[in-house]
């Protein structure tokens, strides 16, 4: 059960990145516009009530190379803090809960739009096969991405990954 609300935290400090002013600069492609990338649009990112609760009292994780900052709860360690890798860990060993952010920077001519419209299809690919359990394109901060929960494990303490995934020029 820890593990499920550690995944549910980690999606609500994505959804409050602080990535409006990076995704400002450059170009305005934010991706799809809807399943499959065409019809339909995208929710905002939005927290739960007990993801608003866990945050009560935490802090503030910044990423000042990338310009980007999330909220964590109380107690929660930097780990990492390289220019395309940042990693944030709950207290508890190596099944803590943890806020990972990568950046793979791609060349100009990389077809964004296609490679969200892929990652979406392959998640729900991966929902038909019962690996995830949830698929959806969620905006943060004007950037529309594919969110997908893993489904439960066959153990109740195993780990399990809320992810949300966009490509941007």
């Amino acid at each position: 059960m820890k593990h499920i609300v550690a995944v549910l935290l980690i999606g609500f400090a994505l959804s409050l990145c602080n990535l409006s002013e990076r995704f400002k600069k450059g170009n305005s492609n934010s991706g799809p516009t809807g399943s499959g990338g065409s019809t339909s649009s995208a929710e905002p990112g939005r927290a739960t009530a007990e993801q608003i609760a866990a945050l009560a009292g935490g802090q503030s994780a910044k990423w000042e190379r990338q310009g980007m900052s999330w909220s964590v709860p109380a107690g929660w360690t930097e780990q990492e803090n390289e220019s395309k890798s940042f990693m944030w860990r709950s207290p508890g060993g190596g099944d803590a809960a943890s806020l990972i952010v990568s950046i793979s920077p791609m060349l100009e001519s990389f077809p964004t739009d296609s490679a969200n419209d892929a990652a979406y299809e392959q998640a729900k690919d991966r929902a038909k096969n019962g690996e995830v359990d949830e698929v959806k394109w969620v905006e943060i901060d004007g950037l529309k991405g594919v969110q997908f929960r893993e489904a439960n494990k066959e153990h109740p303490d195993d780990s399990r990954r809320l992810q949300w995934l966009s490509y941007r020029k």
